[in-house]
């Protein structure tokens, strides 16, 4: 015989069995919605850190630099470390990878708690019905988009466009984390992008150059010719080595490492040069370079005084380096004066800043420049030049193409240079060279150089300029 209260029994272990259920479902929905909110600040921080980090501006740089705190000498070794290019590259990597790493987990994770806390009924329109699988898959791809694009993206990145230096203190330290622990990742994502980087570079440079060279001459033929070739030189800045602009060592004023006071003094006030390069024995070894501006408080003093202490640490480029990476080098170092040197260790010559300008803007000439045109233009076809006068230069003032003269000049820097290579020999006073388009008669010339070369130019060729 069942007892009265047996049914009540029953309803009570439903409802307890149902509650229970709900409840363990309840429970992991709050639980997984924090777990999303959570990581959803962490997609925003890292999102933050990257407009935070490559909105920095020399001022605030230099304010991170003077703060005596860890995060600011964090924040700066990420961008400095080994060197800025390479550093801010890694960090980029680091941002990324985090950051995706972290929008994939949102994205699994979200999908997974959808799945176990909803349920969705099948939706028809018309004939076409659409299945509670495609339904949940809708609802979560414009959710979690919406949510990640605004609050793991657009809102961070305002913040951090205004606040920046706040963000870097606050993400130096926790990125600095996450570099070392995925370094190997880190290290292939940047080496990658600096594998592309270069290629796509170097692809742009061999296509481009001599079309827009073409096109400058094309599109104005009214413009100054001061400005033709101030874009010309933009345009091929980044395909000139730096042999091509040095001063080759046999005109470089440099000082011996044994000279003494006085006569170190007498020399520098007829030299009239800013920065002197130091030698010990021969040329080919560079000690350093001195500034004459720190000379100054001994320039009256009459007793010998220790001249080598002032003497500053030389830098020494390759021939081939290109010139604005040299600029680049320049602007890091904070230095004017480079020593270049060739593939077996031996001096080559000087490059100076002046030289880089020079390049844009065409010859800079200050107080202590000697007056008087490096050439003399005759007529239309006919021109002399000194014998030293590099190849390059001779090009821009014929206004030939760059590689004009490449066939024949062979290893050559000078114009005297380039005939001896063409007649491997010092050609003798009246000798005549011939090319294609060009007839050079020596007009001066001893046993050791070409002094003075009359050029001319083939009248079939004329209209080459």
């Amino acid at each position: 015989m069942k007892s009265d209260s047996e049914p009540y029994q029953q309803i009570f272990i439903l409802l307890e069995t149902t509650t229970s259920g709900l409840s363990s479902d309840l429970w992991i929905g709050i639980i997984g919605f924090i777990v999303i909110l959570l990581f959803l600040g962490l997609s925003a921080l890292f999102s933050s850190s990257e407009n935070a980090f490559f909105s920095l501006s020399p001022t605030h740089l230099v304010e991170l630099n003077e703060e005596n705190s860890q995060s600011s000498k964090v924040a700066l070794d990420l961008i400095n470390e080994p060197d800025r290019k390479t550093g801010t590259r890694r960090l980029l990597a680091t941002i990324l990878l985090m950051n995706n790493l972290i929008n994939i987990f949102i994205v699994i994770f979200s999908s997974w708690l959808f799945e176990r806390i909803f349920t969705f009924g099948t939706f028809s329109i018309g004939t076409y019905i659409m299945s509670s699988d495609t339904i949940g898959f809708l609802v979560q791809v414009v959710l979690i988009t919406f949510l990640l694009v605004l609050l793991g993206e657009i809102i961070p990145k305002i913040y951090a466009t205004q606040n920046n230096l706040k963000i870097v203190r606050l993400m130096a330290k926790p990125l600095r984390v996450c570099a070392t622990i995925f370094k190997p990742m880190v290290f292939v994502l940047a080496g990658s992008s600096s594998i592309f980087d270069k290629y796509l570079k170097k692809r742009m440079h061999n296509i481009s150059m001599e079309e827009i060279s073409q096109a400058i001459d094309i599109a104005d033929e009214n413009k100054e010719i001061e400005e033709k070739h101030i874009l010309k030189g933009l345009i091929n800045f980044g395909n000139t080595s730096v042999k091509q602009i040095m001063k080759p060592r046999t005109e470089v004023s440099c000082i011996d490492l044994t000279t003494n006071s006085q006569e170190l003094l007498d020399t520098i006030v007829n030299w009239n040069y800013s920065r002197i390069p130091v030698y010990q024995e021969s040329f080919d070894h560079v000690k350093g370079v001195l500034y004459i501006k720190d000379l100054l408080p001994y320039i009256h003093k009459k007793t010998s005084f220790n001249w080598h202490e002032l003497i500053k640490p030389p830098i020494f480029v390759p021939e081939h380096k290109k010139i604005d990476d040299l600029l680049e080098e320049f602007q890091e170092k904070r230095v004017h004066l480079a020593i270049v040197v060739d593939e077996y260790g031996g001096t080559s010559g000087i490059v100076t800043m002046e030289d880089i300008l020079e390049e844009v803007f065409g010859e800079i000439k200050d107080e202590f420049a000697e007056e008087g045109p490096i050439y003399s233009k005759l007529d239309e076809s006919t021109y002399i030049f000194e014998g030293k006068t590099a190849v390059h230069d001779l090009i821009k003032i014929l206004e030939l193409p760059i590689d004009h003269f490449d066939k024949i000049k062979g290893e050559a820097d000078t114009l005297g240079g380039m005939l001896m290579e063409i007649q491997e020999e010092i050609p003798s006073k009246g000798e005549k060279i011939i090319t294609d388009d060009m007839t050079f008669t020596i007009e001066s010339a001893d046993s050791r150089r070409i002094k003075r070369v009359k050029l001319l130019i083939h009248k079939k060729h004329k209209t080459l300029k």
